[in-house]
């Protein structure tokens, strides 16, 4: 997005907001539908999500890309949303630090499994280990972050991601057998 554009949005000027709005809203409906996994929903948090950017954009900087920092919000808007419907439980089982028999270390599939189908068993999971690993492996977010964003503790992320891994890998072995 052009600094022009981004700065007249700044005065609150409503043509620079639509064409940021049509620049950016088909991308910020897929984070939110990826999220949400709801068409009304997605698209209510995607228009939450613009507001919020356009009420706050004097905080952008341009130390990220400009699409960079709007799909944080989306996703922020979409992990309030999800911590309102209970993804915020907690399991004390899940507190716990991971054993190391249990771990995976690495994401090695079978050479013929598609990046789709790996997408799909993602979106089977429990929604708090797909949104860990969504974060983690889509978004890029470390476990210092994951963990602010999801306001649970760094072992939580830890413990979820690694448990989503396991998961996703135990899903291939069975369709194989």
């Amino acid at each position: 997005m052009d600094k022009k554009t981004i700065e007249n949005c700044k005065k609150g000027k409503r043509r620079a907001q639509l064409k940021i709005y049509d620049a950016y809203c088909d991308a910020m409906y897929a984070v939110a539908f990826s999220y949400m996994k709801d068409a009304e929903e997605a698209k209510d948090i995607m228009q939450e999500g613009f507001l919020k950017a356009f009420e706050n954009i004097s905080g952008y900087v341009g130390s990220h890309s400009f699409g960079a920092w709007l799909k944080r919000i989306i996703i922020n808007t979409c992990i309030d949303r999800l911590r309102k419907i209970g993804l915020d439980t907690i399991s004390l089982h899940d507190i716990e630090e991971p054993d190391n028999q249990d771990v995976v270390d690495d994401w090695c599939v079978a050479g013929d499994v598609k990046v789709s189908e790996v997408l799909n068993q993602i979106e089977s999971l429990d929604l708090k280990y797909a949104t860990v690993i969504k974060l983690y492996l889509i978004e890029g977010y470390d476990h210092a972050e994951i963990s602010q964003i999801m306001c649970i503790n760094e072992a939580t992320s830890k413990t979820r991601l690694r448990r989503a891994k396991k998961l996703v890998l135990e899903s291939f072995k069975e369709d194989k057998q």
